[in-house]
């Protein structure tokens, strides 16, 4: 007897599904609009680089040097004065009730304290509600502070330079622009949302309407099966990953240091991941609600998990671990390897390895747990 093609009927399957694909208009809505919107919607959130913080002032000194020292502040470009107080409980109440993110108060005796040589003590009032302009704002009033300190001790002891001359070289993003480390990580993230979910949800579909009733007596194999309804929206997700990076690059001004034919076969790996992992999640859903839960359980750990916004080596371990077997953990480290840091193949290969492993261990256990028999 003659062994079986393991991919027998798969030319019919894909042309059948291509057709498919084509007359479901939702399904290319799901695959494109949302993932378009999210890429820009967090390309513009997503952005640490705080500017034109709220800051009131308490001047009591009300000299030339307290006003020189404030312009200080509004220079860095960090803070803006909304107004000023008159009294250190006016200027918590404007915190509290979040009209400013910060107060800076100028004792009475600061310009005098300056020119006798003592301490001049001034007091900034941080929200710290938010983390991130907290820090911010802590460190530019720091920084301005460190500043003029060390000018004044200059003047004063006749010194033209600091004893110790700290020259900082940034590599790979020297703007230190948030976009460029964030908005490769948002492709993985959006990628993950138009392919896992739009891929199972559309397949479920199909089972409800009875559309996949035909596949029942038809002489096709499950690897074919699961291929020829896997490369349709394989093309639909690399159309969308081209886009994505258009964006990117276009929209958000974020050079692409490196190769770009290496950066779009990782995300071809990646998506067809994504795909058998939205083919399992179909193969498992009996229906569009159980679809979407299930797809939603892969989603939130792989914006925690992968290293998108915190770094992984910061997790516990369970979480780390979690991380390490989510294929978004493994495309945004190829992505800012290869978009930010200009990273050749023998020094990203490990997660590429590691993606395409992943991608073949999902598509065969996709392929080896579907059965014919569909609901």
């Amino acid at each position: 007897m003659m062994k079986q093609k393991p991919f027998r009927g798969l030319g019919a399957i894909l042309f059948k599904e291509f057709i498919v694909v084509w007359r479901d208009p939702m399904t290319l809505f799901f695959m494109f609009f949302p993932p378009l919107v999210e890429m820009i919607a967090f390309g513009y959130a997503l952005d640490t680089d705080v500017k034109h913080m709220a800051l009131v002032i308490l001047n009591e000194d009300r000299t030339v040097e307290s006003r020189q020292f404030i312009d200080r502040f509004v220079n860095t470009e960090t803070f803006r004065v909304v107004g000023e107080a008159q009294s250190i409980e006016e200027m918590s109440s404007q915190i509290r009730k979040g009209r400013a993110y910060a107060g800076l108060q100028i004792p009475p005796k600061f310009t005098q304290n300056v020119r006798a040589g003592y301490p001049a003590q001034v007091q900034l009032l941080v929200d710290g509600s938010n983390s991130t302009t907290a820090l911010q704002a802590l460190n530019t009033a720091l920084s301005v502070a460190l500043t003029q300190s060390i000018e004044s001790l200059l003047r004063e002891t006749g010194r033209h330079n600091v004893p110790i001359d700290i020259r900082p070289q940034m590599l790979y993003n020297p703007t230190m622009r948030s976009p460029n480390f964030y908005i490769p990580g948002v492709i993985g993230i959006v990628l993950q949302i138009g392919t896992v979910f739009a891929t199972a949800m559309a397949v479920v579909r199909e089972r409800e309407k009875g559309t996949l009733e035909t596949l029942l007596v038809s002489p096709l194999s499950r690897w074919g099966l699961m291929l020829g309804k896997l490369v349709p929206y394989l093309c639909i997700g690399m159309t969308m990953a081209v886009i994505l990076f258009l964006i990117m690059r276009f929209l958000f001004g974020v050079p692409i240091n490196g190769s770009v034919l290496a950066i779009m076969f990782s995300t071809l790996v990646y998506v067809f991941a994504l795909l058998s992992l939205g083919l399992l999640v179909a193969t498992k859903a009996e229906n569009q609600m159980q679809a979407l839960q299930m797809a939603m359980t892969f989603m939130l750990p792989s914006v925690f998990f992968s290293g998108f916004v915190f770094p992984r080596e910061t997790m516990p371990w369970i979480f780390y671990a979690l991380g390490a077997i989510l294929p978004t953990t493994y495309f945004i480290s190829l992505a800012r390897a290869i978009i930010l840091r200009g990273a050749h193949f023998f020094e990203y290969w490990p997660h590429l390895l590691v993606l395409i492993i992943m991608s073949i261990l999902l598509f065969a256990f996709c392929a080896l747990a579907f059965r014919k028999k569909i609901g």
